[in-house]
């Protein structure tokens, strides 16, 4: 492998990982403001993400690439609609983590690596492999018997995995500088943030100014909360392919499987861990799979040069 695509890998590496680990904490953050409703924590979540970015953009001097970014109709249209996927996603994590179901947060993100290979697949060109096939058609069945133990299929789960990877697809055929495509996300949802806050939002806690020092503080640090993770998640998918990507992402639902299990202690029901079950084999394959292929691509790079 040439060393510009080495060290291009191995950067998306460090970013996936610094993404899933920071998004697998983000619950114990989430959780002391738990009183406050979802929709109002995510108007913080855009209003400071937007300052925030708009910050790093100017200190960057990436000015002139956001100029040049926001003056591209058809670029604009694509980010308004990357930009609504990530808004359901932002809602529906922040919902699910205060109100208890953490437990289904964690299914949703063990779920998207696998959905965003297979919409890799569909919409990149990208092929999968017999093992990964198979991994793939393993977390559907997990799946699928929830929904006969059960009788409901995980609304909540799918929701948050169909969001995050189609936003992930979305990005990933953007050729954009991280910054400067979220920014132009997070402005594309900030007058509807503004608009809802300013004249809809009706609670005790909507006026900062009557709020107490501590609470806003952590209110607009919401931004860096939001902000830091996607960054790297955004750098990585300009370093790696999908699939490789996918691989990664089990590091956050599996500290969210942690904090809900042993920390916040939900109910983890029979039906739901033989889904669990089948996701983490499918996950075990997967990724075993993806090290012995590189294994194998590595050793027949090796013997050319020889």
């Amino acid at each position: 492998m040439p060393t510009t695509e080495t060290n291009a890998l191995r950067g998306g590496i460090i970013f996936a990982i610094c993404a899933y680990t920071m998004w697998g904490i983000a619950p114990l953050y989430f959780k002391l403001i738990d009183h406050i409703d979802a929709d109002e924590i995510l108007v913080h979540r855009v209003v400071w993400s937007t300052v925030l970015l708009m910050l790093i953009v100017l200190l960057t001097k990436r000015w002139g690439s956001f100029v040049a970014t926001i003056t591209q109709p058809k670029i604009v249209m694509q980010l308004t609609i990357s930009a609504s996927f990530l808004a359901v996603n932002w809602f529906l994590f922040i919902w699910a983590v205060n109100n208890d179901h953490l437990l289904d947060a964690s299914l949703g993100y063990y779920i998207n690596p696998l959905l965003s290979v297979a919409l890799g697949v569909v919409f990149l060109g990208e092929r999968l492999r017999f093992w990964q096939l198979f991994a793939v058609g393993l977390a559907f069945i997990g799946v699928m018997i929830q929904l006969i133990m059960v009788g409901s299929v995980p609304v909540i789960s799918l929701a948050l995995a169909g969001t995050f990877a189609t936003y992930g697809l979305l990005r990933k055929k953007l050729p954009l500088d991280s910054f400067v495509g979220l920014l132009v996300e997070s402005l594309m949802m900030l007058p509807i943030a503004l608009i809802y806050w300013l004249v809809f939002l009706e609670t005790n806690t909507n006026n900062m100014f009557e709020n107490a020092m501590s609470l806003n503080m952590i209110l607009i640090c919401t931004g860096i909360v939001t902000t830091a993770p996607l960054l790297c998640f955004s750098a990585a998918t300009k370093r790696m392919t999908l699939t490789a990507l996918g691989f990664f992402q089990y590091i956050g639902p599996s500290i969210m499987f942690v904090l809900a299990t042993f920390y916040y202690q939900e109910p983890l029901y029979f039906a739901k861990l033989i889904t669990f079950a089948c996701i983490w084999t499918a996950l075990a394959i997967f990724s075993f799979d993806s090290v012995k292929t590189r294994r194998k691509a590595a050793k027949l790079a090796a013997t050319k040069l020889i």
